[in-house]
């Protein structure tokens, strides 16, 4: 029961209080009971802030609830559309069954189209098509920096590499108006370190094309079927973002000569590389889809992956010559304080058999001994040393593998 105005005790003795000290005790204890009254009003507050914080997490977790209560959905594809209905087959067990759908979803439907249906084989939504998400994710969305200006000593190979790559591309009525079918792709072969990976990085810099690079060796899977599979959704996203440009590093891992090996995984292998042979020129249609492979062991690869129609230009990319030594050593230094008395056509005859990556090895090791000298700028021994050093280093580590 609420107390009244009599129950509450007075600050101030009434009888030997003047009236005018009454007036002002009650006023500071107006003033008191006021303050309380604020403090209890953002108690209030606060408590109604946190209540409607408890209650969305409790809406959400009831939902979230009823959705784990509810069936789950089964996919399945369209295999034919009746006037009876929509046939169906469910994934998993390959049952074929009839069922009906509303006008507005039969509209959307087309055979082989992927759809989820309930527990009464009712079709409820279109799915996306399927395409493996390791597909997408190889496509490069940023062009590499490396241009056909940051290449040397392979002026014949990048001629040829632009003529069956970008020429198609950006001049397809040129091979109309000549009455021929543009090559189909191009392999790329030579020791390591030769410029074969910059080459296919200065088609992405130069082709407004998509782009999409792959490892030969992420084609290789444990288990059956996986690795065919995701030659298909590769293949399957370069036709839908045509024109596209499909590179596929290290071949040599999935097109390798063929054996009478019965193990589980050359046998997957082999799958693999049927499925890619099968893409590259059976019977659907590519589209404008071009494919450049590289790799360093030629000799390894399957005859049936080298015959024209599947790469039609095989390009060699050998070590460079001296004139192309010494255009990599300018290439490389361009960026570089080199001094004046560097003689990049001696280095050149120095770095006898070297390829373009030792070159920029060296012109890389060559700046480190100027900044262990606390030097800004990098003189013609310091190149000399870092051949040295490398040289060194190549011979140590063969001699190692071969005592192995």
């Amino acid at each position: 029961m609420t107390d009244t105005v009599d129950d509450v005790d007075l600050p101030y003795d009434e009888e030997a209080a003047s009236q005018q000290e009454k007036i002002e005790a009650l006023r500071e204890r107006l003033d008191v009971l006021e303050g309380q009254n604020d403090e209890m009003r953002d108690e209030l507050l606060d408590a109604n802030a946190e209540n409607n914080k408890y209650q969305q997490k409790l809406e959400r977790l009831t939902h979230e609830n009823k959705k784990l209560k509810q069936s789950p959905l089964f996919v399945a594809t369209v295999q034919e559309l009746t006037d009876e209905g929509v046939v169906i087959k469910q994934h998993g067990n390959n049952q074929e069954a009839l069922t009906e759908v509303t006008d507005e979803m039969r509209e959307d439907l087309e055979p082989d189209a992927r759809v989820a249906v309930n527990n009464s084989l009712s079709v409820v939504q279109r799915l996306d098509k399927e395409t493996d998400v390791r597909a997408r994710v190889m496509q490069v969305d940023h062009s590499p920096d490396v241009t056909y200006e940051d290449i040397g000593g392979l002026e014949a190979q990048m001629q040829e590499v632009r003529e069956t790559v970008e020429m198609p591309l950006d001049r397809p009525e040129m091979f109309q108006e000549v009455g021929i079918d543009p090559p189909s792709g191009v392999l790329l072969h030579g020791p390591p370190g030769t410029g074969k990976t910059m080459l296919a990085k200065a088609v992405a810099n130069q082709t407004d094309a998509t782009f999409i690079k792959m490892a030969g060796s992420e084609l290789v899977h444990k288990f059956i079927g996986e690795g065919a599979k995701l030659v298909r959704d590769l293949f399957e996203v370069a036709r839908e973002n045509e024109p596209a440009v499909l590179f596929i590093d290290e071949i040599d891992a999935i097109a390798s000569k063929r054996t009478d090996s019965k193990t589980s995984g050359d046998a997957e292998v082999q799958r693999t590389m049927m499925q890619l042979l099968s893409e590259m020129d059976g019977f659907e249609e590519r589209g404008d889809v071009r494919i450049i492979a590289a790799t360093n062991r030629f000799d390894m690869l399957d005859s049936a992956i080298l015959r024209p129609g599947r790469f039609d230009r095989l390009i060699e990319v050998p070590k460079p010559d001296h004139a192309g030594r010494e255009i990599i050593f300018k290439i490389h230094t361009r960026n570089m304080n080199v001094d004046d008395d560097v003689d990049f056509e001696e280095l050149a005859e120095m770095a006898d058999d070297a390829s373009g990556a030792d070159i920029k090895a060296i012109c890389t090791e060559a700046g480190m001994f100027a900044i262990r000298d606390e030097r800004t700028e990098i003189y013609m021994q310091d190149f000399v040393d870092a051949w040295e050093k490398i040289t060194t280093e190549t011979d140590t580590d063969t001699a190692s593998r071969a005592f192995a």
